[in-house]
């Protein structure tokens, strides 16, 4: 028999072992998240650099390449920068997703990603050439970005300790609030550049701004106090009566006149605005995500020490004790009954007790995490189901995004339900039907 062979039959298991072992694995998924959240922000970084850079590609496409070359070529350099920025991110923690996968959904989001990321050049050669339409530049630069949300989406879903948690869900609602709002500019921006909001146009803008403010809704449930009043202080803001008001141009389908091209740069300048004021939301959250994951990683580090010390006070018999551990069971109440006396082959009476004892503690402590757990998880689980019901609507009734979108509103209004309710029926009585 080798080394390695006697090794491994040597070990015996433990409960003081496993209890170790249990918070090592506490501290290792904390110094995960550490790594995760630095691939967070550069993914948050190219998100937006992607999204002024569709922006300035619409405009000089809608202008006949007569308006912001220039700038979309600077635009285009940042998101260069951006792109090495996240690929390097991705590298530092390239062994801990692949050698300890955490969610097969999270490696091949990251693929798909990555895989959207390598057409971006050719997209931009189509784009300077003007052999692309503004639809079709826009939907190109959404899919890019929406697969990289998708990625914070799935690292969010990962999260077992609740506070980080919480804080990647307000992140990930805030990215897609702002990635709706980046297409309401694209939008009107194509309505105001040609003087007139169509029925298509009209009931995409009032798409996007509904959905932005479902996103909203959920950000301020789960963000931080200090993000949560900066996105407040951001809708109170004289900025948003002025968007308001040019939205009712876009969303009131054939209730105005030729509308004045000139509005055009008003509005992208006005939305441009607000959407470079969301990314400081964002770089509030990131921040308060990185110091609670410093925060909980050296409290980590500390109780586990802590654990190891006190084992190993406790493996030290100061008195010839007979040998036995005392295995107890919980009662009625929560109360703890006394059980069986066995002998514990080594173990002294008061160490039985203390491992008892801290296993008891680590066992309540991983069940409080995991009810608090629960909300964040609910309402991730909530926005999976409403895309699939979307999903399901448009395969069968051969609609686009934004009309099933209407259609699950609208049957959620009919039957006076909950969005999510109708959402999670429809997926239902589809796996039924299978």
């Amino acid at each position: 028999m080798d080394i390695s062979k006697r090794q491994r039959k040597s070990v015996q298991p433990s409960a003081e072992a496993y209890l170790i072992a249990s918070r090592r694995c506490e501290l290792m998924n904390l110094q995960y998240f550490l790594q995760m959240g630095r691939l967070v922000q550069s993914i948050s970084n190219l998100v937006h650099g992607l999204q002024r850079e569709r922006g300035a590609s619409t405009i000089f496409l809608g202008s006949d390449g007569e308006k912001f070359g220039q700038e979309r070529k600077t635009m285009v350099a940042e998101s260069e920068c951006l792109y090495i920025v996240f690929k390097r991110a991705l590298a530092e923690i390239h062994e801990e997703l692949t050698t300890h996968p955490v969610s097969s959904h999270l490696l091949a989001h990251i693929a798909s990603a990555l895989h959207g990321l390598e057409s971006l050049t050719a997209l931009r050669v189509r784009v300077k050439a003007r052999s692309l339409s503004v639809p079709e530049t826009t939907e190109s630069y959404s899919m890019l970005i929406h697969r990289l949300i998708t990625v914070v989406f799935e690292a969010a879903d990962t999260a077992v300790d609740p506070s980080l948690a919480r804080l990647l869900v307000a992140m990930v609602h805030l990215m897609k609030g702002k990635e709706f709002c980046g297409q309401e500019r694209a939008t009107g921006s194509a309505g105001f550049s040609i003087g007139r909001f169509d029925s298509a146009l009209s009931r995409r803008m009032t798409h996007l701004v509904e959905a932005q403010g479902r996103c909203f809704e959920v950000f301020f449930e789960f963000a931080d106090e200090q993000s949560g009043r900066l996105l407040k202080s951001l809708l109170a803001h004289e900025r948003e009566n002025e968007v308001e008001r040019l939205r009712r141009f876009g969303c009131a389908i054939g209730r105005y006149k030729p509308l004045d091209p000139e509005l055009a740069d008003h509005w992208f300048a006005l939305m441009s605005e607000r959407m470079d004021e969301l990314k400081k939301v964002e770089e509030s959250v990131e921040s308060s995500f990185h110091r609670r994951c410093a925060e909980r990683y050296a409290d980590a580090r500390s109780s586990l020490a802590h654990h190891e010390t006190l084992i190993a006070v406790l493996d030290q018999p100061e008195n010839p004790v007979p040998s036995m551990l005392v295995l107890c069971e919980p009662g009625s109440g929560g109360q703890t009954q006394s059980g069986e006396v066995w002998n514990s082959d080594g173990i002294g009476q008061q160490f039985g007790r203390s491992i008892f004892d801290l296993v008891q503690e680590q066992s309540r402590r991983l069940q409080q995490m995991n009810e608090d757990l629960q909300s964040a998880k609910e309402a991730l689980e909530e926005r999976k189901i409403q895309e699939k019901a979307v999903l399901l609507l448009m395969r069968h009734r051969k609609i686009d995004n934004d009309e099933a979108h209407r259609v699950l509103r609208r049957l959620a209004m009919d039957q006076g339900k909950k969005l999510p309710e109708i959402a999670r029926a429809l997926v239902s009585m589809a796996d039924v039907l299978k």
